[in-house]
């Protein structure tokens, strides 16, 4: 039996818990752990709590899609060159992780009865990323039971375990590392990141320096933890080296965590939130050290770390590392392919298209998931690539539908990121990007009680919320930030201060938004999904 909770969309009511105990647990109050492949004998318990999931988050042994239409066979008339290639063409799917096994379920969904290639490098089918810094760490799951419920029974022509090394966009052909080359009529790019590895490749081979974004990554850190630890040293305070701290406290290991910036997760939600999760950390037992960076990894003379020194002149024993320290998109293989593919990912429209090096989009090659970089009309046309689970399902989806679409049928990627973090005992979820902000304010619960709603704003606009164990109102803030409402909300909320208070957001400013362009989303079928632009009111 496969499990998988959607938790973009959990909310944190705890139903699972109650009637299947042995499958679901809540850590703190809203921070949901689960077991990805409960025994047969959980069948019925787990089922009746799928059931009864007010949001219907669960999936068991199959995944439902996030883009739910009246017309998902795609019954619009097409043309007969369209109806020939959905009988007899050729798409391949090069990344078989969650993006690529979620366009092939959609496009086999979809009516299209022709050949699919899925090609990956690791040996596995896709299976589910975020558990393996949660459940897998901890030792509550193994780490070949992540493997995600499929959309429906899909036939594919599997090539797992064979990189793929080049893309000849004239030929319409990709290049495996085993010097075979796949045809294809459309082509799907979902290859996805990989972790950033510790910079000095002697000392990253030192035995116990370990990076986290694989299921064999994982297993090896499990393993290792499991083996008996002294203290453990993570570098990087994302949400990555955040959720890895809070696993090996649970496990009772002394852990130290640097972080170059002034406080955990500053990238992501600025300096006002990530003070806040330094405090949880530094409450949790972490030592944490901001603004300082690792210099250098020790080994001792049989090549085992013994410890680190810091830019602050200090030393830490470790004898295990975790490098945190972002991930590299994998696009080293689309070298001399023509397309605008860099450090940033593959440039695309926003329908999944891609774009070629001198900025023409192109009519065959779509991208989707980690790896993409696209427009979001919400944040001003600006190009972003997010590593979220959400994105991914979504991106995929829309990659899948447009491929088989033709220009007046495609649809446009419009949905808000949304992202999660269980850590130390506290669900914390996001909608919107909280980068692009000028302001925050606390509009809801108490900072104390690590139970709150943090709404983000940009020039009198509402762009993103962040939320600590109060999941419930992500939906009504993505709706508020769907119609531009004003910032700060001006609600009668449950839990509202009595003065709503902004302060500046304090976020690295990675993102500059563009002059006069906030849009209303409008919409919820997806083909229906569009915006209009409004004008900014000064």
């Amino acid at each position: 039996m496969r499990v998988v909770v959607d938790l973009t969309r959990c909310q944190g009511y705890g139903q699972c818990a109650f009637l299947a105990p042995d499958a679901f647990t809540m850590h703190g109050q809203e921070a949901l752990m689960y077991d990805t492949d409960p025994g047969d004998e959980q069948r019925e318990k787990v089922l009746q709590a799928a059931a009864a999931c007010p949001v219907q988050a669960i999936h068991v042994d199959r995944m439902a899609t996030q883009h739910r239409t009246v017309d998902p066979e795609l019954r619009h008339p097409t043309r007969d060159g369209d109806d020939e290639f959905k009988r007899n063409g050729h798409i391949v799917i090069v990344g078989a992780s969650l993006a690529g096994g979620r366009a092939a379920g959609v496009l086999r969904r979809d009516g299209f009865k022709g050949t699919v290639t899925l090609i990956g490098d690791e040996p596995y089918p896709p299976y589910d990323r975020p558990p393996l810094s949660k459940q897998v760490l901890a030792g509550k799951v193994d780490a070949e039971h992540t493997m995600l419920p499929q959309l429906r029974d899909i036939d594919v022509e599997w090539l797992a375990g064979t990189p793929a090394t080049g893309l000849d966009i004239g030929a319409k052909q990709v290049r495996l590392a085993d010097g075979r080359q796949i045809d294809f009529d459309k082509v799907l790019i979902a290859t996805g990141a990989r972790a950033r590895p510790w910079p000095k490749k002697e000392e990253a081979a030192l035995d116990g320096v370990y990076v986290l974004r694989t299921l064999d990554e994982a297993d090896r850190m499990r393993e290792r933890l499991a083996a008996g630890v002294g203290r453990v040293l993570i570098i990087g305070a994302g949400f990555t080296g955040s959720e890895v701290a809070s696993v090996c406290r649970s496990l009772g290991l002394e852990v130290t965590v640097v972080e170059a910036g002034p406080a955990p997760l500053v990238g992501a939600f600025g300096k006002v939130i990530g003070d806040i999760a330094a405090d949880m950390q530094r409450e949790a037992g972490v030592d944490l050290r901001c603004e300082v960076t690792v210099t250098a990894l020790e080994g001792d003379a049989d090549g085992r770390l013994v410890g680190a020194r810091l830019s602050d002149g200090s030393r830490v024993e470790a004898d295990m590392a975790v490098v945190a320290l972002g991930a590299l998109r994998n696009v080293e293989w689309l070298e001399g392919s023509g397309l605008a593919a860099g450090p940033w990912g593959v440039a695309t429209d926003a329908g999944c298209r891609a774009v070629d090096i001198n900025g023409l989009v192109t009519d065959d090659i779509f991208v989707a998931g980690d790896v993409a970089r696209f427009p979001h009309p919400v944040y001003h046309y600006q190009f972003m690539a997010l590593e979220h689970w959400g994105n991914a399902v979504a991106q995929a989806e829309i990659a899948a539908h447009n491929m088989l679409s033709d220009q007046a049928h495609r649809w446009p990627h419009l949905s808000l990121p949304v992202f999660w973090s269980n850590q130390f005992n506290t669900n914390i979820k996001s909608v919107g990007v909280p980068s692009v902000a000028d302001e925050v304010v606390i509009a809801q619960g108490s900072v104390e009680n690590r139970r709150f709603v943090a709404v983000y704003g940009y020039r009198g606009r509402i762009t993103a919320a962040v939320t600590f164990d109060q999941a419930m109102w992500l939906d009504f803030y993505r709706d508020l930030i769907e119609r531009a409402e004003p910032f700060p909300p001006d609600f009668h909320m449950v839990g509202r201060p009595e003065e709503l208070r902004p302060v500046p957001a304090e976020v690295p400013q990675r993102m500059a938004p563009a002059e006069g362009a906030t849009v209303v989303v409008t919409g919820h079928d997806p083909a229906e999904r569009r915006v209009s632009l409004v004008r900014h009111q000064q």
